[in-house]
């Protein structure tokens, strides 16, 4: 007996069950591509035409797309606010990043980690023999560093945001506001050379900020897909960086254009 359509369609979707996934996707579709192809992009995921569908239903809802026949083409450079706990893209290129980033670990003092999936990765690769306070905006971050003996965690406390995990407004800025650090690892949602760093959230980009005035040293995580686009609230130039620390496969004409605001760049 042949299985059911429903069947099929369970099957084939199960290779990629999370919508904030494929949406992600076909947004780096169309950012690196200029267009989503409906068909190839559901025959590389695996799944029924009428689940992509959805999709760009979804995504022209939030004015992020335009559907076309056989697909979607762009409206605009906004970018798209997944959960952190989807964010499963790219996962080497943030393991190589957050590898990076540990050399630039003060020897002693403290730091700064803002919300995301690269900055987590950076906690998860923690050190056990340093000795460092460590303040960050995020419960799930905080948590992953309490068996470090030699650490001293802290969190900022707050309203926490269920997409991002990030502690943000009253409460978050007031604890920014009477801390310095050593060095701030920072996250941001898209990168442009015209726009600075933005992100979807005006109550995440204030606590942002904040982060900026409180770190002596600023290095910015992220990987390449993040350049390049513009997101809804702008929270620092690119002048507010001391150092970009992204993986190799960033366009080199984002590179050069970067370098040339005068922003060290590291590729891992």
């Amino acid at each position: 007996m042949n299985p059911s359509p429903d069947r099929n369609q369970a099957r084939s979707d199960s290779r990629v069950p999370f919508p904030e996934q494929r949406r992600g996707l076909i947004l780096e579709r169309l950012r690196t591509e200029g267009r989503a192809d409906a068909a190839a992009i559901s025959e590389e995921l695996g799944v029924t035409g009428e689940t992509l569908r959805k999709d760009l239903m979804a995504l022209e809802q939030l004015g992020l797309l335009r559907r076309v026949h056989g697909g979607a083409v762009p409206v605009g450079r906004l970018t798209y606010e997944p959960a952190v706990s989807t964010r499963t893209g790219f996962r080497d290129e943030k393991t190589r990043i957050a590898k990076a980033a540990l050399r630039h670990l003060p020897s002693g003092g403290s730091l700064l980690l803002d919300a995301g999936s690269t900055t987590g990765r950076l906690a998860a690769m923690f050190p056990y023999d340093k000795e460092l306070t460590v303040y960050t905006n995020t419960l799930s971050i905080a948590t992953s560093l309490l068996d470090r003996p030699l650490l001293t965690v802290h969190t900022l406390g707050g309203r926490v945001r269920p997409l991002t995990e990030a502690e943000v407004d009253d409460w978050a800025s007031r604890s920014l506001a009477e801390i310095n650090v050593d060095v701030a690892f920072l996250g941001a949602n898209a990168i442009s050379v015209d726009r600075g760093l933005t992100t979807p959230d005006p109550a995440e980009a204030a606590v942002k900020r904040l982060m900026l005035q409180s770190a002596r040293r600023r290095i910015l995580l992220a990987d390449h897909s993040k350049f390049g686009c513009v997101s809804n609230c702008k929270h620092a130039d690119l002048a507010d960086i001391d150092i970009i620390i992204t993986d190799s496969d960033l366009d080199d004409r984002e590179l050069k254009a970067i370098q040339a605001a005068g922003v060290e760049v590291e590729l891992a």
